[in-house]
């Protein structure tokens, strides 16, 4: 009998979601005081908006987008040129045995954001929604 503990399946466990913040508290305070020597990175202002991990804690991906989404390329070329140094930065707050290895991935959430707002303001939806909402009140 062995443990599901670790199954994706069920999603991330308590410890990876526990880490994965701890992680980008400490990767998003290193990167606004500018921590890190290379000017390419310093000059840009990058959101760290979310850090998944593996479930062996070793591999940390953090999702982030440059302020105003302008710069994506080069924000992702300078953060994964600099990953070992961002790594041994964060590893300082963290109480793991390993510090994890970093990867970074631009967050296309606040595309998806946009996109469902735009699709919410469509005519045609408006107008399933108001019917929804007579069919609901007609069967109270």
């Amino acid at each position: 009998m062995g443990t599901r503990r670790f199954e994706t399946s069920q999603g991330p466990s308590q410890r990876q979601l526990r880490v994965g913040e701890l992680i980008r508290r400490s990767l998003s305070d290193v990167l606004a005081r500018g921590d890190v020597h290379d000017p390419d990175l310093s000059r840009l202002a990058i959101t760290v908006s979310e850090v998944r991990t593996s479930p062996d804690l070793k591999i940390a991906t953090a999702y982030v987008m440059p302020l105003g989404g302008k710069g994506q390329k080069e924000a992702l070329a300078a953060l994964r040129r600099n990953k070992s140094e961002l790594r041994h930065q964060i590893s300082r707050d963290l109480t793991l045995k390993y510090a994890p290895d970093l990867r970074f991935q631009l967050d296309e959430s606040f595309d998806r954001m946009d996109e469902t707002r735009r699709l919410l303001q469509d005519e045609r939806v408006q107008r399933d929604i108001a019917a929804g909402s007579e069919d609901d009140a007609s069967q109270e």
